[in-house]
C-alpha cells in the first residue's frame, strides 16, 4: 500500500515519525509535512506565496519532504507531485486530542479531508492527550486499522477522525464509532506587557464537557476507547433546511 502522511505538528515531530516507522515496515510511505508547526491552520491553503519543498535525510525508512505549505497544502503537493497515486492519505499523529469543535481548527482533520476531495480514503489519527502523548499505541493502532479495514468503504468526501487515547496499548479497550462531540472551548484573553511597555494578548482556554450524547467522542477516550468519527467535508445543517425555507417564505 502507498501510503502519504502529513501532520500539523512539523515534519520533524516525533508523532509523524514514529508512525511513518511503524507503516513502512508493511507498506511504501511518504511523508509530505510542513517544515515547522501549523497547528490550528484548519483548512488553510497558500495562494498568493510559492511553496517550498525540500527532501529531507532524517530516515531510512521513508521518503520525507519539508514543505512551506500547510497540511492542506502538504497532501495537494503530495498528490499532484511528490507522491502521485496513493492509496490512502493519513495525518498525524498529532500531539493532543482533535474532539468536538477542535475538528474545525484542526490542521490534521484538515490535511485528511483534503484527501476525500481527491477521492482518496483519508483518516486522521491524534494521541489524545497534549502533555503526555503516547505515539507508540497510536501508531500500533492505525497499524491494526489498516489490515483490518476496507478503506474503500469510507465515502468520497468523508474522513475517518480518530483519537487513540495515551495509555499503553494493552489497556485500549477497543474500537467505538463515535459523534463530534459539543465539547469546545471557553477562550479568555491575557492582556501581557512586551519589553516596550506595549500591551498584547495570549488567548487560553477552558475546555467544556457537558455533551449528554453516550456516543460523544471524548466519552470514549476517557473510557480508554480508540474513538472514530466520521467527518465530512460539506457542513450544510440538513436538519435546518425545511424549517429555513418556511421561515424565508415568510419574509416579504
Amino acid at each position: 500500500m502507498r501510503i502519504l502522511i502529513t501532520n500539523d505538528d512539523g515534519v520533524t515531530s516525533e508523532g509523524i515519525l514514529t508512525l511513518a516507522k511503524v507503516l513502512s515496515k508493511e507498506h511504501e510511505v511518504a511523508v509530505v509535512a510542513p517544515e515547522s508547526e501549523r497547528s490550528a491552520a484548519s483548512h488553510a491553503i497558500t495562494i498568493h506565496f510559492p511553496i517550498w519543498a525540500k527532501k529531507l535525510s532524517i530516515c531510512e525508512y521513508a521518503s520525507v519532504y519539508s514543505t512551506t505549505g500547510t497540511p492542506a497544502d502538504c497532501v495537494k503537493l503530495g498528490v499532484d507531485v511528490l507522491f502521485p497515486d496513493p492509496d490512502v492519505v493519513i495525518s498525524g499523529i498529532n500531539r493532543g486530542p482533535n474532539l468536538g469543535t477542535d475538528v474545525i481548527y484542526s490542521g490534521t482533520v484538515s490535511g485528511a479531508l483534503e484527501g476525500t476531495l481527491y477521492g482518496i480514503p483519508s483518516i486522521a489519527v491524534s494521541s489524545a492527550d497534549y502533555l503526555n502523548p503516547n505515539y507508540e499505541t497510536a501508531a500500533r493502532a492505525i497499524h491494526d486499522f489498516l489490515e483490518k479495514f476496507d478503506l474503500t468503504l469510507i465515502p468520497q468526501y468523508t474522513a475517518l477522525n480518530i483519537n487513540v487515547p495515551a495509555v499503553p496499548y494493552e489497556k485500549l479497550r477497543g474500537w467505538k464509532v463515535t459523534k463530534q462531540s459539543r465539547r469546545r472551548w471557553k477562550d479568555y484573553f491575557e492582556a501581557r506587557t512586551d519589553p516596550f511597555g506595549r500591551t498584547y494578548y495570549w488567548m487560553r482556554g477552558e475546555v467544556i464537557e457537558d455533551d449528554e450524547d453516550p456516543e460523544a467522542d471524548y466519552k470514549a477516550i476517557k473510557d480508554n476507547y480508540i474513538s472514530v468519527t466520521p467527518v465530512s467535508i460539506f457542513v450544510t445543517d440538513e436538519n435546518f433546511i425545511d424549517k429555513l425555507k418556511k421561515l424565508l417564505s415568510a419574509i416579504k
